[in-house]
């Protein structure tokens, strides 16, 4: 597979114990990059849909790149995993960054507690989409309220979030969950900072000579910046998930699936 021989792990580069950071020595014919889930499988298998339609007309490698935070808020985390771990569409290549929930899901699993703050982030609604609730741990200690989350959550769940990247590179991108630190190389930018950092309107990235393209702060409406795009529209809140479709040498484009309802 072209993709497998010339994406490098980076994770060499990083501290003992950090994610793989992964670069491209080329980029592919086309990239989808959507941004934050939140549990909203429906509206991430509509805009599949949408973007599949749309690559009909590309020729070549294509990406399906997911910007992360999958879990918490909306209804459905556990079947946005599930669906991130079966094949991609047709033709795709689909490359799955860590987003902050994921982080703070994998702290809570190594240490349950009711008083974690991730519960109140969403956290409450990912247990209940796996058919747990966070009473349900109530007076058991570490030992016993891991072993009902190891029973309750697929260990394949598991280590897809432990496994997934924190930042995907090209030639003229950088895909990471959250921003970048300016003033910093790529290379020194912590992990805490590409799955946490945020970025605004004014922020400038011309000084990494590419475009860094990002999730993690909802807006309105895409931001669509020379130097940088965030694509997070808050599907958990609004109903709509946005992807923007990334061709060197064209302008940039975005997609956005659009539900019913909002959801709680």
């Amino acid at each position: 597979m072209k993709f497998l021989q010339r994406l490098l792990d980076r994770s060499a580069l990083t501290a003992e114990g950090e994610r793989p950071r992964l670069r491209a020595s080329t980029d592919p014919a086309v990239v989808y990059a959507v941004g934050d889930v939140h549990g909203c499988l429906d509206l991430l298998e509509q805009l599949e849909g949408m973007i599949l339609a749309d690559a009909a007309s590309y020729a070549g490698e294509k990406w399906l790149v997911m910007l992360g935070d999958y879990v918490d808020r909306g209804p459905r985390s556990a079947g946005v995993i599930e669906h991130l771990l079966a094949p991609p569409p047709d033709g795709f290549t689909r490359l799955a960054l860590a987003g902050n929930h994921e982080a703070m899901m994998l702290d809570f699993l190594a240490a349950p507690s009711e008083r974690h703050h991730w519960l109140g982030l969403g956290g409450t609604q990912t247990l209940q989409s796996y058919g747990l609730t966070a009473g349900a741990l109530r007076g058991l200690s570490g030992k016993g309220a891991r072993a009902i989350l190891e029973s309750s959550i697929p260990s394949a769940h598991r280590r897809f979030i432990e496994a997934a990247p924190s930042v995907i590179e090209t030639p003229t991108t950088i895909f990471v969950h959250a921003g970048l630190r300016p003033g910093l190389p790529l290379e020194q930018q912590s992990e805490d900072d590409l799955l946490w950092y945020r970025p605004d309107a004014a922020t400038d990235y011309t000084a990494f000579g590419k475009v860094v393209v990002h999730g993690h702060t909802p807006l309105p409406t895409p931001l669509l910046l020379p130097s940088h795009i965030n694509i997070d529209t808050g599907a958990f809140a609004t109903a709509r998930l946005t992807a923007v479709r990334l061709v060197v040498g064209h302008p940039p484009v975005t997609l956005t699936a659009t539900g019913a309802y909002r959801h709680s």
